[in-house]
């Protein structure tokens, strides 16, 4: 027997100005610390609500697999989305202004420290709160999966595969998206045809 699943897509919101995509990629540029996707989740689903956890799945895929880091990626496509090329250039504005002052201001004052155990001892502890983080959002994002047409047991030995190829056989990024991107994208397109002809209309 055949279901068919009707869902509400939510409500989001969209930046109201220029200056509030800058202030709102400011605000999560200065919250990062190493990887940024825990804060871009939080910032851009959780808070700003410009984006739903399946589309901020999908966009995150899409500028992982761009060249540049992926949080600039991102940051050019909503800019773009909602105000065109000059919210790009503003949301990635946002991005490096306040950051890059706080850098230069603090690689000033780290030279004379950085040789310090103390010092080195509190940059280790903040690579595991990083790691925690990413984890952390991993877990936060995987209902959305529920609804992917791959279907959730894919989806999971997608992972457990890129893990595999990563963690144990080491394999360069652009293999792992080359063999693992490509057979999901091929296994999503296969189940994708069957919903597009059910949707067609019927003569």
């Amino acid at each position: 027997m055949n279901k068919t699943h009707t869902m509400e897509a939510p409500v989001l919101a969209r930046p109201t100005s220029l200056l509030d995509l800058f202030w709102s990629f400011s605000l999560l540029a200065l919250q990062g610390f190493g990887g940024v996707m825990a804060i871009t989740q939080r910032e851009l689903v959780e808070r700003k609500r410009w984006l739903s956890r399946e589309g901020f799945l999908e966009d995150w895929a899409v500028a992982q697999i761009l060249p540049g880091p992926n949080v600039v990626n991102l940051a050019v496509m909503l800019g773009d989305r909602y105000m065109g090329t000059k919210g790009a250039l503003v949301s990635v504005a946002g991005l490096f202004v306040f950051p890059f002052l706080i850098v230069v201001a603090l690689a000033i004052g780290f030279a004379s420290v950085s040789h310090l155990p103390q010092v080195q001892g509190a940059m280790r502890g903040m690579g595991l709160v990083v790691a925690a983080l990413i984890a952390t959002t991993a877990l936060k994002l995987i209902p959305a999966l529920r609804t992917h047409p791959g279907g959730q047991v894919f989806c999971v030995l997608a992972g457990v595969a890129t893990f595999v190829c990563i963690v144990v056989f080491q394999w360069a990024l652009i293999w792992v998206l080359l063999l693992v991107g490509g057979l999901s994208c091929l296994w999503t397109y296969h189940r994708l045809q069957p919903m597009k002809t059910a949707q067609e209309p019927t003569p």
